[in-house]
């Protein structure tokens, strides 16, 4: 039976900014559904979350049709999934290749396949995607992380050109920096100023969420004031 919230489906709810986004969507009353590929527990009690690899679509169809069925069709679907491989070109395996593609395009592309032609039925959805700098542009080493962030990215243009002018709000957001979590904080020797507060970016996918269909954002560019670009 479906839920009388609104609902918002996160994929890559994991910590830092999927934490952050699960928090505020449950806060506007929201009922939060969170998957993740490992478990991740929490106690607000308008947060589901789901242990599952999105990449593997038989699992996909049936968690996502299940999960319609209790809840209903998702009001929004984030996708904020992300497998960073930071090696030489040369020393960048074929498996490596694969599994980037896999966790953030192929992940994109099963659970928009199930869920977008849902929402096209109603009339009605807003779908997010995280991007990355290397969206846009490859940095030396990036190979397999910048290939998969290029071809995610070209499946939401093209996804969106398809279903907006049947009410789907498809946004890409390039994150053009570094997220402030415990994970980036151990890797990176920068201050939490010069860093992306996922509290922050979690408001801005909120802001797109809330946008009326005459002035829609496809992709949004977000970065800290120190960032160069």
């Amino acid at each position: 039976m479906a839920n009388n919230k609104p609902l918002s489906v996160i994929i890559g709810a994991g910590q830092g900014l999927g934490t952050s986004l699960a928090t505020l969507f449950s806060m506007q009353d929201y009922q939060v559904v969170g998957i993740n590929r490992s478990q991740v527990t929490v106690a607000d009690k308008n947060i589901a979350m789901l242990q599952l690899d999105v990449a593997d679509e038989q699992a996909t169809n049936a968690a996502l049709n299940e999960l319609m069925e209790t809840y209903g069709v998702p009001d929004v679907l984030i996708h904020n999934t992300a497998q960073l491989y930071i090696d030489p070109f040369e020393e960048t395996s074929a498996q490596q290749f694969e599994t980037a593609w896999k966790s953030m395009v192929l992940s994109a592309f099963n659970a928009m396949k199930v869920i977008v032609p849902k929402m096209a039925q109603q009339g009605k959805g807003t779908v997010i995607v995280s991007g990355a700098t290397a969206s846009l542009r490859a940095g030396a080493n990036f190979s397999a992380f910048a290939s998969a962030k290029f071809a995610l990215r070209g499946l939401v243009q093209s996804v969106a050109r398809e279903y907006q002018k049947q009410g789907i709000h498809i946004a890409h957001v390039i994150l053009d920096g570094i997220l402030d979590t415990q994970a980036s904080r151990a890797l990176h020797s920068l201050d939490p100023s010069d860093m992306m507060s996922t509290n922050e970016v979690a408001e801005a996918y909120m802001q797109i969420v809330q946008q009326k269909p005459s002035a829609w954002t496809h992709e949004l560019d977000l970065r800290p004031k120190n960032e160069a670009f």
